[in-house]
């Protein structure tokens, strides 16, 4: 199981980079869309 977990994760590579940082981007947005109404 280990092998094939090394496996997926060698071949999306650039994949596992971009949903990390879509990841990071949607928990921006949503963290600042909470805090708005405290500005307000």
């Amino acid at each position: 199981m280990m092998d094939q977990i090394k496996t997926v994760i060698a071949r999306a590579d650039r994949t596992l980079v971009q949903d990390a940082i879509g990841a990071v981007s949607l928990m921006t947005i949503f963290i600042a869309a909470l805090h708005i109404p405290g500005f307000v």
